[in-house]
């Protein structure tokens, strides 16, 4: 699984050229489930083709387009489509089964 840390100058631009399926992640450095998914998120067998971190205290940008009110939030994106906002606890089963739920809506726009 391929990580990669996304900003408000180019997560739009790469999201889009990405393929497959990508979990974008919204953390914070003073966030204590922020920093306990940033370390287990990646060890997890999770249905993602990239983790995609974005630090919501330096991209606010990002934080009011994708309306994210608590951290950490997640959203599905593939092959350059969006797929909404996951509500899962992080644990493998559960993300997986949200990821396969987001991936049966019909797409949008990026936000």
């Amino acid at each position: 699984m391929v990580e990669c840390e996304l900003t408000d100058f180019d997560a739009d631009q790469r999201l889009l050229a990405m393929s497959g399926v990508s979990l974008v992640i919204f953390t914070s450095v003073g966030c204590a489930s922020c920093r306990w998914a940033r370390q287990q998120l990646p060890e997890l067998e999770l249905d993602v083709d990239q983790l995609c971190w974005i630090d919501a205290g330096n991209n606010g940008g990002a934080v009011e387009r994708y309306q994210v009110f608590h951290l950490p939030a997640l959203f599905v994106v593939r092959d350059g489509e969006f797929y909404g906002a996951l509500q899962s606890r992080l644990a493998r089963i559960e993300l997986n089964a949200a990821l396969g739920q987001a991936l049966s809506r019909n797409p949008e726009e990026l936000p």
